[in-house]
């Protein structure tokens, strides 16, 4: 055991635990920096970070399975952000049937499939253990603004508009889904640690997302903004939503690292 406290990386994270707020985000900083230049040098078709991003995603689910399952609780777990999350799946999964039909749409089937079980069993066979009055904020409060957003703000086709409007909407309400979840974890003053993996896995998926816009406008020296979608507005939207994502998911990343080895008690406290 002494050994494995010891360890190069418990070491690591204790000398992080150490230093200021300032210094701990320049690190994380210059880690997503050096992680980015690592996956541009290392890995040729970028389009493959959107598979790995949608693979990452998956296996957070199967982290919430493994919880349901094992502990036969769904503490600290957000139906709300289950629901938002097999809304925009949902919605997602028609139009990649539509319009692309490939490795994504299978993808996104199976994450459908095992967030609807999560859904299942929070709203059925664990509901003793769902604290409905920690997972407070309003559906409509994310779902109503993504709509409107996607109404003014989609890719441009005359073909099958409604479609576009609908991708619109599924990248806009991907982007906060997670917020039900973190106000959840926010009001009980605690990361449970099952959860924490999860939401941990969704910040992993939603940097590979945003790392392939950023290679592809680094590539196109920013060209790629101005040569599509529609008015030049829709790919940088999809940029920012991307950035928005990555940013509160990071925030959460940050009190996940800093609460290993502490009292998970006391992560969000600053945070509130």
């Amino acid at each position: 055991m002494g050994r494995r406290r010891n360890s190069p990386v418990n070491v690591l994270f204790g000398w992080v635990r150490r230093q200021s707020v300032k210094v701990k985000v320049g690190l994380m900083v210059m880690g997503m920096l050096f992680s980015l230049i690592a996956l541009k040098l290392l890995v040729k078709d970028h389009s493959h970070f959107f598979v790995a991003s949608e693979a990452i995603h998956a296996a957070g689910i199967m982290v919430l399975i493994y919880k349901l399952t094992t502990q036969n609780t769904c503490s600290g777990l957000s139906l709300k952000s289950q629901e938002l999350t097999a809304l925009f799946l949902a919605v997602r999964l028609y139009c990649s049937f539509v319009m692309e039909n490939d490795i994504h749409t299978v993808l996104d089937f199976a994450t459908l499939v095992s967030t609807l079980w999560v859904i299942y069993m929070i709203r059925v066979k664990l509901n003793s253990t769902y604290i409905k009055e920690l997972d407070s904020l309003p559906l409509y409060y994310v779902v109503i603004p993504c709509a409107v957003l996607a109404v003014f703000i989609h890719p441009f086709s005359y073909y099958m508009k409604i479609n576009r409007l609908l991708w619109a909407f599924t990248v806009f309400l991907e982007s906060v889904s997670v917020l039900p979840q973190l106000r959840l974890m926010q009001n009980a003053k605690m990361v449970e640690p099952f959860t924490a993996h999860y939401v941990f896995a969704l910040g992993v998926a939603r940097f590979l997302g945003c790392a392939h816009w950023l290679i592809r406008i680094y590539d196109t020296r920013g060209r790629y903004v101005l040569l599509a979608g529609s008015g030049y507005i829709w790919v940088p939207m999809i940029f920012l939503a991307e950035i928005v994502q990555t940013f509160i998911l990071a925030d959460f990343c940050y009190y996940y690292q800093d609460g290993r080895g502490t009292n998970r008690e006391a992560v969000f406290t600053r945070n509130g």
